[in-house]
């Protein structure tokens, strides 16, 4: 019959020497077991160090949370400034087709009035201050009329 402890070994001890290292070989594999079991039987130790390791990955996840929330902000932001300068250079384009169209349709009224009043208006532009005299004088003249009807003269 062989020791199942020992492996090897058989039954008997060949004497009083060996029986006493089969007995320190016995205590110590007993007593790696008992510190196996104790191991095993500590629900509280097992369930701190289950929680410890969950707090370490969750704190682990946080992080990378934290991180890819950053990241996608900076790819948002990227995305509405791109955005916003595609509008601003559209409405550049924008405006300068107004501008364009109103130059153009100034020229064509300036190129439809008749000739002499175009004189007479380049005329004033070059010269603003007879202009002024005239309109003044025309505006009081007019004053003077429409006084003159209300009060019946």
């Amino acid at each position: 019959m062989t020791d199942k402890m020992t492996p090897g070994v058989a039954g008997g001890a060949k004497g009083p020497e060996e029986l006493r290292r089969q007995i320190e070989e016995t205590r110590g594999q007993l007593g790696d077991t008992v510190e196996e079991l104790a191991g095993k039987a500590d629900v509280k130790g097992r369930a701190m160090a289950r929680a410890a390791d969950l707090r370490d990955k969750a704190g682990a996840m946080t992080v990378q949370l934290r991180s890819s929330a950053a990241q996608a902000g900076h790819a948002v932001q990227d995305r509405a400034s791109r955005a916003g300068h595609a509008v601003q250079g559209r409405a550049s384009g924008v405006g300068h087709t107004v501008q364009d169209k109103a130059s153009h349709a100034g020229h064509a009224v300036e190129h439809s009035v008749p000739r002499p009043v175009r004189t007479v208006v380049q005329a004033g532009l070059r010269h603003p201050r007879p202009v002024l005299i005239v309109g003044a004088v025309v505006g009081v003249v007019v004053a003077e009329e429409v006084l003159r009807r209300r009060n019946g003269r």
